[in-house]
């Protein structure tokens, strides 16, 4: 299934997600602006529902059932699909739908492929242009590095395109210390942030926020770079080609 997802992407890479991402997930289909992979959902009387999610670059999610070969409802919203398959408790359609990862039924809210309905519900634009029209990326929050000699973690602010190339540069080096954050005067013999202090990471939605599909990006062109030859990097912009 891998080498079947990855063939595809080189095809008709949109740049929603990379290759990594969905590696495992069954039925992927790659499209100019959207992505579509196999869905269900399960009812104790009727079984399985199956059917294809359309993720689009807008936040808009469209799903074609196909539970019966006669079925012909199409474009339907993931909440209208738990309500046609029969499912008893209907309303909680983030756990209800699935996708198959690995061969296990992974509820949607456990996957990544809902960032970019929680980033249209954020912006206020509701989705509502179907696919076709791409919004922005979620922004990016401070992340650490921890030291190999004095293991304290160290806070890159990822603000910019030099700032995130420093953290991406300093995640790959394998030992990487204190005395590499040449613009912060930083020594092993500063003291690390406090764990109170370290909580707070930048997030526009939330202080606190501990990381999720509503604000972390996943890959943009600030965070990922050209002239770098990580596997991560290279994905990105050859799942970005047109």
């Amino acid at each position: 299934m891998a080498a079947a997802n990855g063939a595809a992407a080189v095809g008709a890479g949109a740049g929603l997600f990379s290759e990594e991402e969905l590696r495992e997930v069954s039925g992927v289909r790659w499209g100019e602006d959207f992505v579509e992979v196999t869905c269900g959902c399960t009812s104790h009387r009727y079984g399985d529902a199956v059917g294809r999610l359309r993720v689009c670059a807008s936040g808009d999610l469209e799903i074609n059932c196909e539970c019966t070969p006669g079925c012909r409802e199409d474009k339907l919203t993931p909440a209208a699909f738990e309500k046609h398959s029969g499912k008893e408790t209907a309303g909680k359609w983030r756990n209800s739908v699935w996708v198959m990862v690995e061969g296990e039924k992974v509820p949607l809210s456990k996957t990544v492929l809902l960032k970019y309905y929680y980033l249209a519900r954020k912006s206020g634009s509701g989705g509502g242009g179907g696919c076709g029209r791409r919004n922005g990326r979620p922004s990016h929050r401070d992340e650490f590095v921890c030291c190999t000699r004095c293991g304290k973690g160290r806070r890159f602010r990822l603000r910019s395109k030099e700032e995130c190339r420093a953290y991406h540069d300093a995640l790959a080096k394998a030992h990487w210390t204190c005395t590499d954050l040449t613009n912060d005067g930083v020594s092993c013999a500063d003291e690390e942030e406090r764990a109170s202090r370290k909580v707070l990471r930048g997030c526009s939605r939330s202080p606190s926020c501990t990381g999720c599909m509503k604000c972390v990006c996943f890959g943009c062109e600030t965070c990922r770079f050209v002239d770098c030859d990580c596997q991560t990097c290279v994905d990105f912009y050859r799942n970005s080609k047109e």
